[in-house]
C-alpha cells in the first residue's frame, strides 16, 4: 500500500468519523464540536459515542468570542 493510498483511506475514514460523530452528538443532545473533533482525530471513538447515553436537559453551548472576551477582561 502506498503512502498516498493510505493517506486517502485515513482521510476518508476521518471525515466519515467526524460526520457520524456530529450526527450522534445531535441525536444524543451533546456538544457537536467536541464530538466531531475527536471523531475526526480518532475515528474509532465513534463506537463509544454510539454507546453513550442521551443527555437530559438543554444541549451545552460554547460561549461566543464576545462572551469570552468579557469574561477575561
Amino acid at each position: 500500500m502506498t503512502f498516498l493510498l493510505a493517506s486517502t483511506i485515513w482521510g476518508i475514514t476521518a471525515l466519515a468519523g467526524a460526520a457520524i460523530a456530529g450526527l450522534l452528538a445531535h441525536l444524543k443532545n451533546r456538544d457537536y464540536s467536541v464530538w466531531m473533533g475527536w471523531g475526526f482525530l480518532f475515528p474509532p471513538v465513534v463506537i463509544y459515542y454510539f454507546l453513550a447515553p442521551r443527555r437530559a436537559g438543554p444541549r451545552p453551548r460554547q460561549p461566543t468570542l464576545d462572551e469570552i472576551d468579557r469574561h477575561h477582561h
